[in-house]
């Protein structure tokens, strides 16, 4: 048998057509009709063996044999009981086997019999409820039926499951395992069942749901022939068309639109298409074609308005009213893109806020980071599914001004993959010569943004594309000293944390000394976000404190900052107490600002290896290899054997082994600390370096000189040497730092070796 199972009690009629299943059906039709009927196990093999077919089967007497057209043969037979083969005789030219008779096994008058009967006539009543296929001759004769090994076969063969269930059924012999087994596949049943209807009504509503819109429509389609159309889409079609009218654009540009609103009016409102041009006509009809803001030229107030925001950043102020009144002296039209560079927390975004409050802008700003597909910035085209308009239309909608100020935020996170570069689009936006008919891809016609003022901040300028740097000037906000944290601490931070929590004066005083500890102590950065975090911590410690009763006003000082904040995080590298040989005091720069730098060398007998450690770079250690040659190379000059390269192992190790640490402006230090390991002079303890070293001796020019400078400030350096060529940035570092720190300019080794060693 193929795909099926015969129970005993149940008549079956299948087909017949396989040459050796005839042959047995006419033998067994020709002796005495009884044929044992077996299931095959995998019903796809054409010319099955003993292997595959199921042991256990069912007798069954043929009642009737029939001729079909096409060879085969139709069978009606009636199962009678149970067997298993024990021994197969012959394969051909039909299988025939020894096969043992079973019948039902139960105790007869067993409590338990009629328990398995009430309870399998209640599952298959639930069953017949849900199915459908069922008929009531069906329901009927299982009601009446009270042996349960009969109940159970008739059952199973009505069951809608697989072949290998059924067999499953078949092979008990024990009547009670079999009405528990059944009871499990019927409750299964229904559960399949009750899913099946509930998949068919979801269908069914939402096929109801169409039909009634399709309904709705064509009956709004006949109203609205019969009223002449008054309130429908021709009042909806002749709304745009007033809108594009009153558009002050080129003339081309109304063209395409009328076009559009034309398309509009011929297609049925039910159609996807409608919406689609229905969503591009109210996003182009949205943008701020007419509205310009009036702008305010009042340099004087936008100096006031700068001093109010930002404490310091004495030359970004500058430069900015510098650009302001270029502004008024030309009417408005921009010369320049400005572009605020600097690390985290220096006031980038909160510049920009304030030249657009100046002005009198609509301020809107644009969050690059992350950004990697070209169409956020150009958007998409129309005819896509879930298109949209680019980044940059959108703040021009948001903004609903043609002059809105746009900052552009943190232009250096910006990526580029398959979709295109984003950088590459912005390339139109950002010059004023090209941008007067920037085209998005979704609105498909030239929008003017020449006179958006378009600013945009960066905290690294090395992964922004040169083209685009071109287009932008750099104005670098490089970090605050101390003193400059202090002041906008006490004049900003601390009142601004102060509202946000809920205080006054009379609930908190901070002191100047706690401020001073707080930056020195509990944050390193060049900004003054950390600093803001760890003042409004102090903040709700002393909410917290006030509410528990405590008495007003609560006092923070240095002394007691512990129990608000904690242990103390961070502790400055202070320069040495005395001279030390092998020693010498390099300067970093970091994306928090400035650090000092301890390189330490030691020299014993050995083979002449040289070992860096402290998890250095590639470029530092070609800095360090380079000082080495620089060394044998004049070993003569410096007073060290000549042969020490043979003789001597040199270890050259940095602190702080967990940080790593890269860039070429050790060259110098690491020179001076080896040369003092190896000539034993000592280097000076109050005198700090950076620069970059060549084979030949020479200092080539660093970046980063303020940082590094106020690193020093704070470790009590007095002397720095910097390379000559940067002599020009030392205009940039701060009066209080300048008038403490000696500078020497250096334009070789000799010259640092004469001014650090003793």
């Amino acid at each position: 048998m193929r795909g099926m199972v015969l129970f005993p009690h149940m008549t079956l009629n299948f087909d017949a057509a396989r040459e050796m299943s005839i042959k047995a059906l006419e033998s067994a039709a020709e002796n005495d009709s009884i044929v044992f009927l077996a299931a095959q196990k995998d019903y796809t093999i054409e010319q099955p063996t003993v292997d595959d077919i199921y042991s256990i089967g069912t007798f069954a007497v043929i009642k009737q044999v029939m001729r079909m057209p096409g060879g085969i043969t139709r069978v009606i037979v009636k199962g009678l009981e149970r067997g298993i083969i024990e021994n197969f005789i012959s394969e051909k030219p039909f299988f025939e086997a020894e096969v043992q008779e079973f019948d039902d096994l139960y105790e007869e008058n067993h409590p338990l019999k009629q328990a398995y009967i009430r309870r399998l006539k209640k599952s298959y009543e639930e069953y017949f409820s849900q199915n459908p296929k069922l008929t009531a001759d069906n329901f009927m004769a299982v009601m009446g039926i009270e042996e349960i090994g009969e109940l159970c076969d008739v059952i199973a063969a009505s069951l809608e499951i697989d072949t290998k269930e059924k067999q499953e059924i078949l092979s008990e012999f024990d009547s009670y395992d079999r009405a528990e087994k059944l009871i499990i596949t019927i409750q299964n049943q229904l559960e399949v069942l009750k899913l099946e209807q509930q998949l068919a009504q979801k269908v069914k509503e939402r096929i109801d749901k169409n039909q009634r819109e399709y309904f709705l429509r064509e009956q709004l389609k006949v109203i609205q022939d019969e009223l002449g159309d008054t309130d429908g889409i021709k009042a909806e079609v002749e709304e745009y068309k007033q809108k594009i009218n009153k558009l002050k654009t080129v003339k081309d540009t109304k063209e395409k639109l009328m076009k559009e609103v034309d398309r509009f009016s011929k297609m049925p409102p039910s159609s996807a298409e409608s919406s689609v041009i229905r969503n591009y006509l109210d996003t182009v009809l949205s943008l701020p074609w007419n509205k310009l803001s009036k702008e305010s030229f009042d340099i004087k107030n936008a100096e006031k308005i700068l001093n109010e925001d930002h404490y310091g950043l004495e030359k970004v102020k500058e430069r900015v009213l510098e650009y302001l009144a270029v502004r008024q002296n030309t009417k408005g039209k921009n010369g320049t893109i400005l572009c605020f560079a600097g690390p985290p927390g220096v006031g980038k975004t909160s510049v920009a806020k304030s030249i657009a409050r100046s002005l009198g802008r609509k301020y809107v700003r644009i969050s690059l980071g992350g950004i990697h597909d070209e169409s956020d910035i150009r958007g998409h085209r129309k005819t896509y599914i879930g298109a949209m308009e680019g980044r940059i239309i959108a703040a021009m909608k948001e903004a609903k001004t043609k002059n809105p100020l746009i900052l552009l935020d943190e232009i250096d996170k910006m990526g580029a993959d398959y979709k295109g570069d984003p950088s590459a689009a912005l390339l139109e936006v950002l010059d004023y010569e090209q941008n007067g008919t920037f085209r998005d891809h979704y609105i498909e016609v030239p929008f003017d943004l020449s006179q958006v003022l378009f600013i945009t901040t960066a905290n690294s300028l090395d992964t922004v594309s040169r083209p685009l740097l071109d287009r932008m000037e750099i104005i670098e906000l490089s970090g605050y000293t101390s003193n400059e944290k202090f002041h906008i601490a006490k004049d900003y931070l601390v009142k601004k944390s102060m509202k946000n929590n809920g205080l006054d004066d009379n609930d908190l005083t901070i002191s100047d000394d706690a401020i001073e500890a707080v930056i020195g102590y509990y944050t390193r950065e060049a900004g003054v976000r950390k600093l803001e975090q760890q003042i409004g911590k102090i903040c709700r410690k002393a909410v917290k404190k006030l509410l528990e009763n405590t008495e007003r006003p609560i006092e923070v000082t240095k002394q007691n900052l512990e129990e608000y904040l904690g242990k103390e995080r961070f502790h400055f590298e202070k320069m040495n107490e005395q001279d030390e040989i092998g020693v010498a005091r390099g300067l970093a720069w970091t994306s928090v600002g400035g650090d000092t730098l301890s390189i330490e060398v030691n020299v014993m007998p050995g083979s002449g290896k040289v070992e860096l450690t402290g998890k250095l770079g590639d470029v530092m250690k070609e800095s360090a290899m380079a000082a080495i040659s620089y060394i044998r190379a004049n070993s003569q000059k410096l007073g060290i054997a000549e042969n020490f390269h043979k003789t001597k192992d040199i270890h050259i190790h940095v602190p702080e082994g967990a940080v790593p640490k890269d860039g070429p402006s050790a060259g110098i230090t690491m020179a001076t600390a080896v040369v003092s390991a190896l000539t034993k002079n000592p280097v000076r303890n109050d005198i700090a370096m950076t620069g970059e070293i060549t084979l030949r001796g020479r200092v080539l020019p660093i970046g980063g000189l303020k940082e590094k400078s106020l690193a020093a400030f704070r470790a009590g350096i007095t002397d720095i040497i910097i390379p000559n060529e940067n002599k020009a940035d030392i205009d940039d570092v701060p009066k209080e730092v300048r008038s403490k720190i000696n500078f020497i300019p250096v334009k070789s080794m000799d010259t640092v070796l004469e001014n650090a060693l003793r």
